[in-house]
């Protein structure tokens, strides 16, 4: 009875953190309808119900708050106890939780999970592609991996890559119907194609030179979400964008691309991987920054 009580526990605070069956079930290594079942078994022997359910959301009530409230460091501890243990093997392992933007997964943190899964044999990793800023404690994540100019100021950064530099890009069929812009200012008479954050924030493009800084709200019909997309529409010549150099550089290289502006495009700190200052640090997370010191 015991047992179930934890993992009835451990499924509570899982939903109420996720506010969603599925990736509480994710996290946990369950099916969703297993921790349905854990739910329900758990509200059946507390006598209230620790959840508002609808078709689409999933919120706790005033008795689930409570509850998660008073559970949440009891399971911390657990954790940290049974992480503890893990120290005294020879070799970390367990599950390792990263978020992380797909052009960071792309670029820079692919081939170092592919040489750590190599070096580490009993450690999971499990690699969330997320393209706006979450909140990785509330989340259950162990780290997340963005640039270092978003990383939120209580956390711990690990650089992840050397300092990146974007580009304004076009096809060369573009830049034949409209003269390319000398200066930023006159990307407003232009079409560009623009970048919309999951928050629903548009990226307004940066630009740098000579220590004059400027930021410029483009125009544009077409807005897309992530960097591969942006990058299919600039080849099929709809408009100018902004991308990361090297994404951009095999198109550049064989002629399906142009930067310009290059003068206004410097460079800036890269990506990298960040975790919570307070939080002990598993084994398998403290095994991955290890590597990246290295």
């Amino acid at each position: 009875m015991a047992s179930d009580n934890l993992t009835h526990l451990a499924a509570f605070a899982a939903v109420a953190r996720h506010r969603n069956f599925r990736r509480a079930g994710a996290e946990l290594g369950l099916s969703t309808s297993a921790v349905s079942y854990a739910i329900r078994a758990l509200e059946e022997r507390l006598g209230v119900g620790l959840f508002h359910r609808t078709t689409r959301s999933v919120a706790p009530t005033e008795a689930g708050q409570r509850l998660l409230e008073r559970l949440q460091p009891a399971l911390e501890q657990v954790n940290e106890a049974l992480e503890e243990m893990n120290r005294f093997r020879a070799a970390p392992a367990g599950l390792l939780r990263i978020n992380a933007t797909r052009a960071a997964v792309g670029t820079q943190l692919r081939p170092r999970l592919v040489r750590f899964l190599q070096l580490h044999p009993d450690v999971r990793v499990e690699l969330t592609e997320d393209e706006d800023l979450v909140d990785i404690v509330a989340d259950g994540y162990d780290a997340g991996v963005r640039l270092h100019e978003s990383v939120p100021e209580d956390m711990v950064a690990v650089p992840l890559g050397p300092p990146l530099r974007g580009l304004i890009v076009a096809s060369p069929a573009y830049l034949q119907r409209r003269p390319a812009p000398r200066h930023p200012r006159e990307l407003v008479q232009h079409e560009c194609i623009r970048f919309r954050f999951v928050s629903g924030r548009v990226y307004k493009w940066q630009f740098e030179r000579d220590g004059q800084a400027l930021e410029v709200d483009v125009p544009g019909r077409l807005t897309l979400g992530n960097q591969s997309s942006i990058i299919g529409a600039v080849l099929d010549g709809i408009g100018l964008s902004y991308v990361l150099e090297d994404a951009a550089r095999p198109y550049l290289d064989d002629g399906r691309m142009v930067a310009v502006l290059e003068d206004w495009c410097d460079v800036f700190p890269g990506f990298a991987l960040y975790y919570p200052k307070q939080r002990q640090m598993t084994a398998a997370l403290r095994a991955f920054v290890d590597m990246l010191r290295e």
